[in-house]
């Protein structure tokens, strides 16, 4: 917990604080509220055995603003391996720029983690940068295996 910030279920009214923040991790491009919408509400749709949400959008808001400090997903795959388990996914965290060195980021890693190991996920893993390594390991995780990729 973070003192004066909450973390909630994304919603369309937090289009251009989600915006921002991503935009702090990756090129975004242009993406108008009406797909922002489109998307979340596809991503509601989702579910998994017991009606477990596949997509789990939150962000993390000021509690004196409302304004958006940070988002992350987590993504719930149903695997065939191990009795067909779950495994949780995290992805897209970002933390907006005039709320960084809050400690947000880790709030929201240990919530998203959380919500994945409380679904019934046997696992929970994320990718990172290089230099992101030992901040996730300051939220618990640690190195296992190799990331490959192609990109277009």
């Amino acid at each position: 917990m973070v003192q004066g910030f909450s973390i909630r279920k994304i919603e369309p009214r937090d289009y251009l604080g989600v915006i921002a923040a991503l935009n702090e991790l990756t090129s975004v491009g242009t993406v108008d509220i009406e797909e922002f919408s489109r998307v979340i509400e596809y991503w509601k749709s989702c579910t998994v055995q017991d009606d477990i949400p596949v997509y789990n959008p939150y962000v993390v808001v000021d509690d004196a603003t409302n304004d958006v400090a940070a988002t992350g997903n987590l993504i719930i795959e149903q695997k065939l391996i191990h009795n067909c388990a779950l495994c949780g996914h995290i992805e897209d965290i970002a933390v907006s720029a005039k709320f960084q060195g809050k400690k947000l980021g880790k709030f929201l890693i240990d919530y998203l983690t959380d919500t994945g190991l409380k679904a019934g996920c046997y696992k929970v893993i994320l990718d990172c940068d290089e230099k992101n390594v030992k901040f996730y390991e300051k939220c618990g995780y640690s190195k296992a295996g190799v990331e490959m990729q192609i990109r277009e």
